[in-house]
């Protein structure tokens, strides 16, 4: 009996550890699941969240899930850091550049590599949507998240994906228009209809406004006139938590549109494959570019960026948004086909960048904070140099002061001895 009790308390304990196991690996892992059961649903039914669906996600998530996103962000950044950081011209350059310039170069040189190899199973209108993928600026909100939960840089993200969009706008069909060119090779995928460019501009201007720039700019005020409460709502409603999980509506509708179209279906699994591969490529590509524009290992490290600064630049330079992507793509294609096409390297570039920056986020958080452990143990051992020598120097001090009395004795009685001699002379005279 007393054997059976061990071996059912030993069983208990194991079971009750390998639930405990699970259930702090599922709170640790929650964003990745939940990237998983929110294309699940997007999968099984797509018209709940597509755009003017059953609850209109181009107007609940497209701007409302971003506001909160922005929001939050105005609510927890400093003002003088956001004016501090937009001023940091450097680091605009760097990301903008590789955003604009280096990106779009490798991704049409991959989708002509592609395109070179003839394969009759790829999909020629999914080389189209690679090369607007190039294009397109960052994304808005993913961002600001995981340079939030990397402990880098915020407000610098911030910047960047607000000039970022703002520069997308006017760049990004140019962009499209050059690479789709006569003599590009891809010819066949050039726009359609150019005149709704003007009504993408509006959009876009339309989205930043009420999905960025005013939340932001309500945040700063809640913040700059309730401080203290401020600070206790971040920390009593864990509302970085809220961010993410706003994040994953995002995904939701991107699937979502792309299910609803019926993309998925119709396009071979070899496209799918390869674009799926390609994609996370890309973006390891892309992210170790970033560091190297930041971090050049033939630099002094005076001329290097700060960790913080590198994540910052790091996740914005990589990545992809279908905010303005999706709307270029609608705009400019008539075809409800070549509409689905495009949109799915775009689609998966946007899911799987965020799958990757999750399993990037830990390790970029460690290597900022072993840089913040490294300093605080500098700095700890300079303030233990700096006070040796204090306590040897009171160390021989007060040596002295113990051996000063024994020299002025024994002067006296040097000198007491010597004056012996004249005193007895003196009493004989």
């Amino acid at each position: 009996m007393a054997e059976d009790r061990v071996r059912d308390k030993t069983g208990r304990s194991k079971a009750v550890e390998w639930v405990s196991k699970f259930f702090w690996f599922f709170v640790s892992e929650w964003f990745v699941i939940g990237m998983g059961v929110v294309v699940a649903l997007a999968y099984k039914f797509p018209t709940v969240a597509m755009n003017h669906g059953h609850i209109r996600a181009d107007i609940s998530i497209q701007y409302g899930a971003v506001a909160i996103i922005f929001l939050i962000s105005g609510l927890n950044i400093p003002r003088q850091k956001l004016f501090t950081q937009a001023a940091h011209w450097q680091a605009h350059v760097v990301t903008q550049a590789i955003s604009f310039l280096v990106t779009p170069s490798i991704a049409f040189g991959f989708a002509s590599a592609i395109r070179a190899a003839h394969n009759p199973n790829i999909n020629q209108w999914i080389l189209i949507g690679i090369i607007i993928t190039g294009c397109t600026p960052t994304t808005v909100s993913s961002n600001v998240v995981m340079t939030r939960e990397a402990k880098g840089n915020e407000s610098l993200s911030l910047i960047e994906v607000s000039v970022g969009n703002i520069m997308g706008a006017f760049l990004t069909p140019a962009l499209v228009q050059m690479f789709l060119s006569q003599n590009s090779g891809f010819a066949y995928g050039n726009p359609a209809n150019r005149s709704s460019l003007q009504s993408l501009y509006a959009r876009v201007m339309k989205q930043l406004g009420i999905g960025v720039f005013i939340p932001l700019f309500v945040g700063q005020v809640i913040q700059f006139f309730f401080p203290a409460q401020t600070k206790w709502a971040l920390a009593k409603f864990k509302l970085a938590k809220i961010g993410s999980f706003c994040l994953l509506l995002i995904i939701w509708s991107s699937f979502s549109n792309s299910f609803a179209s019926g993309a998925f279906e119709t396009v071979s699994h070899a496209s799918i494959i390869m674009v799926c591969f390609l994609n996370v490529g890309l973006y390891l590509l892309f992210t170790t570019i970033c560091f190297l524009a930041a971090r050049f290992p033939g630099l002094s490290e005076k001329y290097h960026f700060s960790r913080p600064d590198t994540v910052a630049i790091m996740l914005c330079g990589a990545a992809k948004t279908v905010a303005l992507g999706v709307p270029l793509i609608n705009a400019q294609y008539t075809s409800a086909d070549e509409i689905g096409y495009t949109s799915i390297a775009l689609v998966l570039y946007q899911g799987e960048q965020i799958l990757v920056a999750q399993v990037l986020v830990p390790i970029f958080r460690r290597w900022i904070e072993r840089e913040i452990e490294a300093k605080e143990l500098k700095d700890q051992a300079d303030l233990e140099t700096k006070n040796v020598p204090e306590e040897d120097i009171c160390a021989e001090s007060h040596a002295l002061s113990e051996e000063k009395p024994q020299e002025t004795t024994s002067v006296s009685d040097n000198r007491s001895d010597s004056q012996q001699p004249s005193l007895e002379s003196m009493e004989k005279k």
